[in-house]
């Protein structure tokens, strides 16, 4: 009765985030009501292997007694603290000393958002004021990849690359640009990773002279491996070669970590694999473990200090500022998180797990409808095709993304299907190696029941 009286209120006041509306108002609410570990409990009793941690965030896993008794102890002593005039709280200034730890180089300045995408529109705004304090207000145009996901705000959307984000809302807007994924799989110039990465070079000179040279480009963003877009893994070697043409352009290469950070691949940062330092870097969803909402920018030395020494000389404040920034009670949850990954032994856990996960999903390669397997770390996907010497996809028509995820679903498994039928992983790092193992066997019986639909069969042959 609770759940059928939950589904009608969903329907009648909720609106959710990235949903056909009337398709799911027809649908209704699917309730998760407990977690514990790597697995959720729905409103109907049923219990189901969270292969994508939340929405890639609760790294953790669910219930971690340590995050929830820091949430509590300082709900306790201090429920909120602003960050304006001069004031601050103990946890946010500790948390921002702890990241300046474990972030790579001189990435030494915090600046605490409620998620990804105010962080990315933080970084925007930076790198504005970045630009004008050094006397270069020409450098105003922003580029991205193809299939890269840099959040849903107004200004991020714009960022992003994905056409669901910009249909209907006016973007991309017209000082932001883009240039083709890496994207191994489907690239026209082929799959060897040395030729990729030239060919990426010399795609993002061009896209600078397009725009009129280095001197009106301010940034360049990606995500060290492409979540959103399809879990896009760049051939080893690419993201240090286009942070270094980046820096031989005097343009602003911008890490965004909100998916990759906190042990997903295997270090605290994705960043880490090749040894590069952003001179901005986003961060959310693992910080907290998805506890409570927080998110973060890093800036280098350097960075931050041309926008204080502006700041300085004009005699006024730097205008940006959110109400929940540094928030104290997300911030004792950030803490407590980390905490777990560094010390409590949860990336190492998560870097043998990643192994036995994509080890696993190579494997299913065999499968009729698997055209590859690809992730790094506790992020992977399976690239669902109907043929898999074309590499064709599925029709549209046939929905096989929304057909994977029921399908997966019923088999006791929660993953990312996209939309052109990827499935996307991103488990806990708690995972043990049962639960990789439990997962793999539930993601092959979806395939093999999915192919036994007749409109997949048929399509498929």
């Amino acid at each position: 009765m609770l759940s059928n009286s939950l589904v009608e209120l969903d329907r009648q006041h909720l609106i959710h985030p990235v949903a056909p509306y009337r398709a799911h108002e027809a649908r209704g609410v699917t309730v998760i009501a407990s977690g514990e570990g790597a697995y959720v409990r729905d409103a109907a009793g049923n219990r189901l292997l969270d292969g994508f941690a939340g929405l890639w965030c609760v790294n953790a896993g669910y219930g971690q007694p340590t995050i929830i008794e820091a949430i509590n102890r300082q709900l306790q002593e201090l429920q909120y603290a602003t960050g304006y005039f001069h004031f601050g709280a103990e946890t946010p200034i500790r948390l921002a000393a702890r990241l300046a730890e474990l972030a790579p180089g001189d990435l030494n300045r915090v600046y605490f958002t409620l998620g990804g995408s105010d962080a990315i529109d933080t970084t925007i705004r930076f790198i504005r004021y970045y630009f004008n304090a050094l006397g270069k207000p020409e450098k105003k145009q922003f580029i991205t990849l193809e299939q890269g996901y840099h959040g849903s705000s107004s200004t991020g959307s714009g960022l992003t690359a994905l056409p669901l984000f910009h249909a209907g809302f006016d973007v991309p807007l017209a000082w932001q640009h883009r240039i083709p994924s890496p994207y191994p799989y489907r690239n026209p110039v082929g799959s060897d990773g040395p030729t990729i990465i030239a060919a990426s070079l010399e795609v993002l000179k061009a896209k600078v002279a397009e725009l009129g040279g280095p001197e009106k480009v301010a940034a360049f963003y990606c995500e060290p491996i492409q979540g959103s877009g399809g879990v896009i893994v760049p051939p080893e070697g690419w993201v240090k070669a286009m942070r270094d043409l980046c820096a031989e352009l005097d343009i602003l290469f911008v890490a965004d970590e909100v998916i990759t950070g906190f042990g997903r691949t295997g270090p605290i940062f994705a960043c880490e694999h090749e040894g590069i330092v952003p001179d901005l870097m986003t961060m959310a969803k693992g910080l907290t473990s998805g506890y409570l909402p927080m998110g973060a920018v890093m800036m280098r030395e350097s960075v931050y200090s041309v926008i204080a020494d502006a700041s300085a000389r004009s005699g006024m404040a730097v205008g940006h500022g959110f109400t929940y920034s540094g928030h104290p009670v997300s911030a004792a949850a950030g803490l407590a998180a980390i905490a777990l990954y560094t010390e409590g032994g949860l990336m190492e856990q998560g870097r043998r797990s990643g192994e036995a996960l994509i080890a696993g999903l190579k494997a299913l390669e065999d499968h009729p409808l698997v055209g590859e397997a690809r992730g790094r770390g506790m992020l992977a996907a399976l690239e669902i095709v109907s043929n898999k010497n074309t590499k064709a996809k599925f029709d549209p028509s046939v929905k096989v993304g929304e057909k994977l995820f029921e399908t997966a679903y019923a088999n006791g498994l929660i993953v990312r299907a996209f939309g052109d039928g990827t499935l996307g992983f991103a488990p806990p790092l708690c995972c043990s190696q049962d639960d990789i193992a439990l997962l793999l066997e539930r993601t092959r019986k979806t395939l093999d029941d999915l192919l036994g639909v007749s409109e997949i069969r048929k399509a498929a042959a």
